[in-house]
């Protein structure tokens, strides 16, 4: 019965994970789609290629640092994890089918917590992980705001005298590079949440004696990131590749780079923060090079009001999952 339990539970967290791929394809491939340097199909498989490719190139501090780092991992049972991880799934669907690009990180920490509170109170909490989480909330899109405006800026006037049509083609080769930076950047600190969930159950099961990531894990969540980005998230990703602002083969590289940058600074420390936070906010820095007047401001803002509601929405429906789950007698 407890292998049973365990392995339906590793199945929910990799089916968190599979959405959390299609959900978050747009970051990965919005910028390359919306600029047509890729069609939707290709950039896809790119995606998925290097979201793969990163469970061999990045260890697993953010890992750790979700499954127990911010819920203290003596309180959490079975119920507590499955009721997080229904918080997330509930409200990654919610935003999918309206087209937002929430967080599917915040999702799960806040579900994750909520679900912990409502078996334990809030002495689940750790609050260390907790600060350095929130901190990097408005830190990840400020970096990649600064870092795309600084990027954008020197490009503009390293080729001020070179013919658009030149940059154009050049930069159009250069995203698939930056595309590829961010994609691995993405799966490195997206398929870690994961990881840190799936070792919190073998934790719990006293399959492992110690919190640590075995490498079968590892694999298994970046395969179902991967595969999830191939089915695409194709509402979101018109929201990312036109709504915020029109973007061409220069800007995507920029948007890209800078985004990536603000991602592997965050996976270097540990913090499990969110892709669509630093991709939008280096979008937003890049057309803020052109004029202020080219972003969207409107649909900026409606992204902004979805990344607040995240933790505390996801965080009710997990607390709900855990009590709904408890009146059958699980705990």
């Amino acid at each position: 019965m407890l292998l049973l339990t365990v392995c339906a539970l590793i199945a929910v967290a990799l089916i968190f994970d599979y959405i959390n791929g299609f959900h978050d394809a747009a970051n990965s491939i919005a910028t390359v789609v919306s600029t047509r340097v890729l069609t939707p199909g290709k950039a896809v498989i790119w995606a998925a290629f290097f979201n793969f490719v990163a469970a061999f190139t990045f260890g697993t501090a953010v890992a750790k640092t979700v499954g127990a780092g911010m819920i203290d991992i003596t309180l959490v049972t079975f119920t507590v994890i499955f009721g997080g991880l229904a918080g997330a799934i509930i409200w990654d669907l919610i935003t999918w089918y309206y087209g937002l690009p929430t967080s599917s990180s915040h999702a799960l920490i806040g579900g994750y917590a909520g679900a912990a509170v409502a078996k334990s109170g809030f002495a689940a909490i750790v609050p260390a992980g907790w600060t350095k989480t929130l901190i990097f909330i408005f830190l990840s899109p400020l970096i990649g705001l600064a870092i795309a405006l600084v990027i954008m800026t020197g490009i503009l006037w390293i080729f001020r005298w070179t013919p658009p049509s030149r940059v154009d083609r050049g930069f159009r080769r250069a995203q698939l590079v930056s595309a590829a930076f961010f994609s691995l950047n993405h799966g490195a600190n997206d398929a870690q949440k994961t990881m840190g969930i799936i070792a919190s159950v073998l934790f719990a099961a006293g399959y492992i004696e110690t919190f640590d990531i075995p490498f079968w894990v590892v694999l298994m969540a970046h395969a179902a990131i991967g595969l999830g980005t191939l089915a695409g998230g194709w509402r979101i990703i018109h929201t990312m590749g036109s709504k915020i602002t029109k973007l061409q083969p220069v800007g995507g590289f920029a948007a890209e780079t800078s985004a990536a940058i603000s991602l592997f600074i965050a996976t270097q420390l540990g913090v499990p923060v969110s892709t669509t936070h630093a991709i939008t906010g280096a979008i937003v820095g890049v057309g803020a090079t052109r004029r202020l007047s080219a972003v969207r401001w409107g649909v900026a803002g409606q992204i902004v009001w979805a990344w607040i509601l995240t933790i505390p929405a996801a965080f009710g429906i997990g607390a709900g999952a855990y009590y709904l789950l408890s009146l059958t007698g699980a705990r």
